[in-house]
């Protein structure tokens, strides 16, 4: 079948959010066609380029997020009407929809303008979804027949639109303490959010012709498949590893409690029309999936499929551990028990390994601190932190930590003619000792995550793959991911993450144990083909419960129904016409029963 791939700031381009599963994802289903929709999100991303496409990959077509492109296109006074008629519901429907997300905690008060952690999560209502829906689908119409609202929504008819909605009966408190500077702000966003109904892709040979769309994250990028689903009945699946919505509940905590207001009903709104109109919704975790339920998704529609990682670069490690442990009569595999033991003998007894990024959501502080209490218990314990900070506030959080480490560990020496050394070492991978993640994880004992943020750890299957045992804190999808073949401790809890790796690493037998078990369900659940293997069941199950939109007609005219299965989308012998036999009676010119008589 024919795969229409939408994404936003990730796939094709270098280094996109979501690029990689993207790319293994194509690669995997080699037997169906992509399209790919992409959004960019800078001009850094645009010259960094694509990444190599496999042949499968027939098109790909792009557009920008990050700047709004002039077409020229100059409204008469017909269109101008029904930009402000559809601009203006939708506004009103932003106004008065009750705020998604919001949660009564026990013994609080509810306060207005603020979203908190979904508990007891308010739907929008079904007046203000419908409107919503109507005036989004109103403008797409308005936007196709026109050719594009680039000058519309950035107009001064629409923010006297959106005013008039915050000062109408019934608006919210929040929308209505809305001032002018806010509803610049909103109609800014509102403008750059809605630059996707402005591009020519939803054209018969375009968005049309694809048989199912596929959006790889919430938000915007969902956008051009309900679109496509309005236009031509295009099923949608949208695969979401991190809430959207969520991410724009944390976000612009300096903005005024109207311009946050005005945005969560947006993105609510947007969010509860993508989980009414999808197919299918793809959470990749059990977090993601309550966050889904909570925001309005139906059950129903739910498929939870892990991401899929490349196990290959870690069998090495994992499938075996110890290097005293390979064959004596092969001389490389001795080499690398040397070099190994080596390194060992250089980092001490034990190792414990941290891998990620350096930023404050990873408790750094935390595990120094627990670090100590495992000096105390074990001596001559070291830590490895490997990895790279991420921005200019991570840049400040290394040197915070790297100046911890040294005041809690001070250079310790073998002897008083010795060089003395930290037991922390603060590494990044490709250096000394860190040539590649595999190679970090065979030289620790234990692994450790600290975080008090996580979505999917990634870095925690890695470890499993590599039979790893680890200690985790319990955030995210941590639990979800170990399911019993490691130790999870609260978060910012020193004491109990050092707890958890002097009981590790005082119990070698337990160590493997763990690690054994957590190399089998790494590879049961979190393989790179289960994922395929997923999604290329879903994609069959969606089109096989989607009505056909194009009918094969014989010919007289009249519709053949089954005569486009899906399977004949599948290369192979079946789709290959063959001759019909025919028996010898039905031959036109029969043989004569008599001979003649000459």
């Amino acid at each position: 079948m024919r795969i229409g791939l939408l994404t936003e700031g990730g796939y094709p381009y270098v280094g996109g959010e979501g690029g990689v599963w993207c790319d293994r994802l194509v690669r995997g289903l080699d037997r169906h066609e992509f399209d790919v929709y992409a959004f960019s999100t800078g001009q850094a991303q645009e010259d960094a380029g694509w990444v190599e496409l496999p042949p499968q990959v027939q098109r790909v077509r792009t557009a920008p997020l990050w700047v709004a492109e002039e077409d020229g296109v100059v409204h008469g006074r017909r269109a101008r009407r029904r930009f402000t008629e559809h601009y203006g519901e939708l506004a009103a429907a932003l106004c008065t929809a009750a705020e998604p997300g919001t949660a009564q905690q026990p013994g609080t008060a509810q306060r207005r303008g603020t979203a908190a952690e979904p508990g007891t999560a308010q739907k929008p209502g079904t007046a203000e979804a419908d409107r919503f829906a109507n005036a989004l689908h109103g403008l797409a119409e308005l936007a196709r027949e026109e050719g594009g609202l680039v000058a519309a929504l950035r107009s001064e008819q629409a923010v006297r639109a959106l005013e008039r909605a915050c000062r109408a009966p019934g608006a919210r408190r929040a929308a209505r303490e809305a001032r002018v500077p806010d509803l610049l702000t909103v109609a800014d966003h509102l403008e750059r959010a809605l630059r996707p109904l402005s591009l020519d892709w939803y054209e018969e040979d375009g968005l049309g012709a694809v048989d199912l769309c596929h959006a790889a994250s919430g938000g915007i990028a969902a956008l051009p498949g309900l679109l496509a689903r309005h236009f031509f009945g295009v099923p949608l699946v949208v695969t979401e590893y991190g809430v959207r919505l969520r991410t724009h509940y944390l976000t612009r905590p300096d903005a005024s409690p109207a311009v946050r207001s005005l945005l969560a009903a947006f993105h609510g709104l947007l969010t509860a029309e993508t989980y009414r109109a999808a197919s299918y919704l793809v959470p990749g975790n059990a977090h993601a999936r309550r966050w889904q339920e909570r925001c309005g998704a139906d059950r129903a529609k739910l498929r939870t499929i892990h991401p899929g990682l490349d196990a290959t670069p870690f069998a090495r490690v994992g499938e075996d551990r110890r290097p005293e442990d390979r064959e004596k009569d092969e001389e490389r595999e001795k080499q690398e028990r040397q070099e190994k033991q080596e390194k060992q003998e250089q980092a001490g007894p034990h190792t414990l390994v941290w891998l990620g990024r350096v930023e404050p959501a990873k408790d750094l502080v935390s595990l120094l601190h627990a670090f100590a209490e495992v000096r105390a218990a074990e001596p001559g314990t070291r830590l490895r932190i490997v990895g790279r900070p991420s921005g200019p506030e991570g840049e400040a959080y290394l040197g915070h930590c790297r100046a911890l480490a040294a005041q809690l560990f001070p250079d310790e020496a073998d002897g008083p003619h010795a060089v003395g050394r930290n037991p922390v070492s603060f590494e990044e991978l490709g250096g000394p000792g860190a040539e590649t993640t595999a190679d970090v994880h065979a030289g620790g004992t234990v692994t450790v995550l600290s975080s008090v943020v996580e979505g999917f750890p990634v870095g925690l299957i890695e470890a499993m793959f590599c039979g790893r045992a680890t200690v985790s804190t319990d955030v995210g999808a941590v639990v979800e991911v170990i399911g019993g073949t490691g130790l999870v401790v609260p978060p910012r809890n020193p004491r109990a993450l050092a707890e958890a790796c002097v009981s590790l690493l005082r119990d070698p037998e337990r160590r493997a144990r763990l690690g054994a078990a957590a190399r089998a369900r790494a590879l049961e659940l979190f393989s790179v083909e289960q994922n395929v293997a997923a999604f290329r069941g879903l994609y069959l199950e969606t089109v096989a419960r989607t009505p056909v939109r194009r009918p094969v007609l014989d010919g007289a005219g009249d519709p053949q129904p089954f005569a486009a299965p899906a399977e004949a989308h599948v290369p192979g012998h079946w789709t290959e016409p063959t001759p019909r036999a025919v028996p010898t009676w039905a031959v036109e010119t029969p043989e004569p029963v008599t001979e003649t008589v000459r």
